[in-house]
């Protein structure tokens, strides 16, 4: 095959202007490796995100458990009443299971002072923290 000084010279050029696949590897490799470093920590982020909020959701909770107690003297039969007597505007959804029906109440030691001494999250497994969430 004989090319013109013109042909070889225009060959040579659009060869240049593309990528080999030695190239196109090194790129992936460290798109892959930027990726892994900063896909544990943004993963991580959520999950510290979503424990800021259960430990604020249960602050309020029980805050307006206290201050039940303070005027009624005695705790709410269930979480809603805290709701119908304006305590709280809602029942805050718990940000680990997506529902506002999973908090667990906890019962006073005294059963003549109501029914809802103390809230706790009813999601499954354990915090950053190393306690599971149940205890909170």
């Amino acid at each position: 095959m004989h090319m013109a000084n013109g042909e070889w010279r225009m060959a040579k050029g659009l060869r240049a202007l593309g990528f080999t696949l030695v190239e196109l590897m090194v790129v992936l490799a460290v798109l892959a490796l930027l990726v892994s470093i900063v896909a544990p920590k943004a993963i991580g982020g959520v999950t510290r995100a979503e424990e800021a909020v259960l430990k604020q959701d249960l602050a309020l909770m029980r805050d307006a458990l206290d201050k039940h107690y303070s005027d009624a003297g005695r705790y709410p039969a269930a979480l809603h009443e805290l709701v119908g007597k304006r305590y709280l505007r809602s029942i805050p959804v718990d940000p680990l299971t997506k529902s506002n029906a999973t908090w667990v109440p906890v019962a006073p030691a005294d059963p003549e002072k109501g029914a809802v001494y103390d809230v706790r999250s009813g999601a499954p497994g354990v915090g950053s923290n190393g306690t599971p969430y149940a205890q909170w």
